[in-house]
């Protein structure tokens, strides 16, 4: 049987920033939502639309070597500015690029992928799995590979006052958080 990229849960903004028992609240990232699946040597980067977007990012596809192999995560392209700020409009110049020009942009304005689930692990479907199982899945595997550029690991808190003061993160261009259950098996979001 052939593993296939799921469809992706949509996040949703919450304006306020309590937390029921149980869950979680993750930064909302202004950049592309996007689902990467390393399998037998072959990189696929998918949209939340199902755009295939490997070809404009080859700073992510050559980053996958890094993945423990059949390994699938769920996330976000982002790229940041100089200042530090998220640069939605320089991450949006890139989709169109191929080739040299994508090659180019990758080092004038390099994507990082934040991730913030664990979708298939050398192998196995997670998706079954409660959402605290696959956290701690994903953060073993940043752990234990020691990711590093183009990945990176979405911060993940139970605490109401962290999302409270992650709400001041418009400065930086984050959209606001988001929030799940821990408890209960979910769909990847």
């Amino acid at each position: 049987m052939t593993w296939t990229l799921p469809e992706p849960m949509l996040a949703a903004s919450v304006p306020d920033p309590v937390l029921l028992p149980g869950w979680a609240g993750e930064p909302k990232w202004d950049g592309f939502r996007a689902l990467v699946c390393v399998d037998a040597d072959q990189v696929v980067l998918r949209s939340r639309r199902g755009i295939e977007m490997a070809a404009s990012f080859p700073e992510v596809v050559a980053g996958a070597v890094q993945l423990p192999g059949a390994t699938a995560l769920d996330g976000e392209l982002v790229v940041w500015d100089a200042a530090g700020r998220l640069a939605f409009e320089r991450l949006q110049n890139r989709l169109a690029r191929r080739g040299a020009g994508a090659a180019r942009a990758a080092e004038e304005w390099p994507a990082h992928f934040v991730a913030f689930d664990l979708l298939r692990l050398s192998g196995t479907d997670t998706t079954g799995w409660p959402y605290r199982r696959r956290r701690a899945a994903l953060e073993s595997v940043f752990a234990a590979r020691q990711l590093s550029a183009p990945w990176a690991l979405c911060p993940s808190t139970t605490e109401a006052d962290v999302v409270r003061e992650g709400l001041t993160w418009a400065s930086v261009g984050m959209e606001g958080w988001s929030s799940r259950g821990w408890r209960t098996p979910t769909a990847p979001r």
